[in-house]
């Protein structure tokens, strides 16, 4: 009997508002399922995404305001022959291990048949032009029967089942085709067994069998691969959290009741379970998910960390800035999830294709054997010629040609540090010839401090570090560090570009631009400043100050930028601080194309300007005021410390204090656009050349499915090319992560 699922108690809903529900999906078998499910959720009425995961087979649903009919999306899918439930990470692990060992061991039986077929075989080829009697080359042909029906019933599971499925939903996939050759070829040997012809084909239908499973096993272990990234993801964050009352008294609470303002406890050996800022104690942590980095930091009062952070030697009081899925670690995963759940525009193309294509394999086939019946040809030899077209026509290598690549390339821009947020992210970096940066905690470093906070009133500056925690811009939260346990002010107003206002004893005051708090003549009075130094204005009421803060390079920025000019890219410095600031900071990075004092849509206006000169622009930010330009942009890079609207806006974000995954991001993309070019070229050739011989029937069945599990494999090998100059980064970092692993552990027995 069925069971109705309430599924919409197992939905989760997000700080914005919006729901989510995640459900695994059984019955995909190719890529080109994806496509198929999307089309046919997208005027599910309430429904705003519906976004198949291919890696690990889910379905994520987004709806906001009004609720959502589920019973119409199991209907849609069940006419479509999917099923679906709800999605475990711990049970799919396990679906998923049970499935990579049944496909191991279907391609064991499915090889180990072909091996021993092909030696019964070759003797009855060589036996047909020298002196093999008829007894002798019918018990060849019956031994290989016996080989091959019940490894072919066994091995070929996979596929039939799938084919069955997609049938029943009157529907056509690639292993339907697979299964009618595979079926056909074994009935004709068979009856060619039966009747003592000289040629059977139990070879060709258990070697496509085992080419295919190699192939398929192939694409679930790197489907696996992306999917451990996640899991070792989950396994970072703390299970539980030790929360500290008003009255210090303790307690040990889950993850999901803490919040904005609370008080934790970390102990050494344990794990961050939230983002903040120290409040008491000193400690070295383990930021590698984070930083990239596999030294440890140390952190003593004022310093901000990250959940998923390992603490070593101290304890820590930390106050939480962001809990409950609002934390840097909770971003990653979400923006892993949705860069291998992304698909681009060759990923578009190839589905299409494939799609089209299956209906294609089919007609072919059938006017292949009918033309030869026509022009005189016998049942035998039109049955034969249509079983090699259909073999050799399979879609497989087009289907996986982009796929293929574009988890591989995820896989190893994460482990450079790097996370997608766009489908098409990769082919547009690949595109670009002009790379524009902003300045202020970009370029600079991410955590500046006030210059001159001993000088301001500290009334003056408790009011301005309250406005300030409401603003992410890095300026703000260097003026926030002044005054890490004040709260923020309710109902604070931020201006893109400008600054945050609130209402504080019924005054208003501002936090931001010299202009935006009316003290551009007292900002004017300072004269020269040094140009390491950035000026955030205050004002409430007849109070007013203006902030000094200073400002430094990140450690890498020449590096980078240097490296992307010998790559021959453009480079432009665009930012809304001073003048002087600005052009010092070009300088020093050898940029002679840099605009300072610019307004967010004055940005815009740059990349537009740009854009009508037919430059194609990467555009890297961090504040909320990028955030206009990084939409407008070719495409875009934001940092992972960048507002939660930043990052929204940008097609990638990059993780750690240093700049270098920028470097590694373009480089990985331009080899990942050749090699999707590359795999696509080799199904259209290998298609070109092999279905005109085929129907010419120069094309074994045998030789007909070796050359199509042939270029399934090749495109899939090809496609492990594309993290190849990521891994020799890693092995040439391998030395210096050892030592530090030597130090950790050296430290670690010091604690002990």
């Amino acid at each position: 009997m069925a069971v109705d699922i309430d599924f919409s108690a197992l939905a989760s809903r997000r700080p914005d508002g919006s729901c989510r529900l995640d459900l695994a999906m059984e019955g995909m078998t190719c890529a080109a399922c994806i496509g198929e499910i999307e089309t046919a959720l997208k005027d599910v009425p309430n429904l705003l995404v519906a976004r198949v995961n291919y890696a690990d087979r889910r379905l994520s649903l987004e709806w906001r305001d009004r609720p959502l009919d589920f019973a119409v999306v199991q209907e849609r899918l069940r006419r479509l022959g999917y099923r679906a439930h709800p999605f475990e990470l711990a049970s799919k692990e396990r679906d998923e291990i049970a499935t990579s060992r049944r496909l191991l061991r279907c391609l064991a039986i499915a090889a180990f048949a072909a091996m021993n077929i092909m030696l019964l075989s070759v003797s009855v080829w060589v036996g047909n032009v020298t002196d093999i009697d008829q007894a002798t080359r019918d018990f060849f042909h019956g031994v290989s029967a016996l080989i091959a029906l019940p490894a072919a019933a066994f091995a070929g599971q996979p596929f039939y089942a799938s084919a069955f499925a997609a049938l029943r939903a009157r529907r056509l996939n690639m292993d339907v085709p697979i299964s009618l050759g595979v079926l056909l070829a074994l009935s004709m040997s068979v009856f060619e067994t039966m009747t003592h012809a000289k040629h059977a084909y139990f070879d060709s239908a258990v070697m496509l069998l085992a080419f295919l499973l190699l192939g398929r096993y192939l694409d679930h272990a790197m489907r696996r691969k992306t999917r451990a990234v996640a899991a070792n993801l989950a396994a970072l964050r703390a299970p539980i959290a030790c929360r500290i009352s008003v009255d210090g008294g303790q307690s040990l609470v889950p993850l999901a009741s803490l919040s904005r303002g609370d008080h934790v406890l970390v102990r050494p050996g344990e794990r961050l379970p939230a983002d903040g800022v120290v409040l008491a104690g000193a400690s070295s942590l383990d930021e590698s998910i984070v930083t990239g980095e596999s030294q440890r930091r140390r952190v003593a009062a004022g310093d901000q960390v990250f959940a998923g952070s390992l603490n070593f030697s101290g304890a820590l009081t930390i106050s939480v800035e962001a809990a409950g899925g609002a934390t840097v670690l909770d971003e990653i995963e979400r923006l892993l999830d949705k860069a291998t759940a992304a698909r681009s525009r060759y990923v578009r193309l190839a589905d299409r294709v494939s799609r089209l294509y299956a209906p294609f394999v089919h007609l072919t086939a059938l006017t292949t054997a009918l033309v030869w019946l026509a022009f005189g040809a016998s049942p035998h030899d039109a049955l034969v010629t249509a079983i090699a077209v259909l073999i050799v026509t399979c879609p497989c290598a087009l289907a996986l040609a982009v796929p293929a690549v574009q988890v591989v390339a995820s896989g190893a821009l994460f482990r450079a540090g790097v996370l997608l947020n766009s489908a098409d992210a990769i082919e547009r970096l690949a595109e670009i010839d002009t790379v524009a940066f902003d300045k202020t905690g970009t370029l600079t470093s991410p955590e500046p401090r006030v210059a001159n906070a001993g000088q301001i009133d500290p009334d003056v500056l408790e009011i301005a570090a309250r406005l300030a925690h409401s603003s992410s811009h890095p300026l703000a939260r260097a003026v926030a560090r002044e005054r890490l346990r004040s709260p923020p002010i309710e109902g604070a107003n931020e201006e893109q570009g400008r600054g945050v206002a609130a209402i504080v004893d019924c005054v208003e005051a501002r936090l931001g631009s010299p202009q935006f708090c009316g003290l551009e003549k007292d900002y004017a009075a300072l004269g020269a400043l040094d140009p390491d130094v950035s000026v955030v204005a205050f004002r409430h009421g007849e109070r007013k100050a203006l902030l000094f803060v200073r400002q430094a390079l990140r450690p890498d920025a020449r590096e980078v930028v240097d490296a992307l000019a010998q790559r021959g890219l453009a480079i432009v410095v665009f930012s809304g601080d001073r003048l002087e600031t600005v052009e010092k900071a070009a300088l020093a990075l050898g940029v002679t194309d840099w605009h300072g004092a610019l307004k967010p849509a004055d940005k815009v206006a740059r990349l537009e300007a740009l854009r009508a000169q037919g430059r194609k622009v990467l555009m890297i930010g961090d504040g909320l005021n990028d955030a206009p330009a990084l939409a407008s942009a070719h495409v875009s890079l934001s940092p992972i410390d960048a507002t939660q609207v930043t990052q929204a806006a940008a097609d990638a974000v990059f993780l750690g204090e240093k700049l270098a995954p920028i470097v590694t991001t373009i480089d990985t993309s331009l080899r990942a656009r050749r090699l999707m070019r590359q795999n696509l070229a080799l199904s259209v050739v290998y298609n070109a050349f092999a279905v005109p011989l085929a129907i010419a029937g120069w094309l074994t069945p045998l030789i007909a499915a070796a050359a199509m599990s042939g270029s399934s494999l090749l495109v899939t090998l090809n496609a492990l090319r594309a993290d190849r100059r990521v891994r020799q980064a890693d092995e040439a970092r391998g030395e210096g992560a050892e030592t530090a692993c030597d130090v950790r552990a050296q430290e670690s027995g010091a604690a002990t």
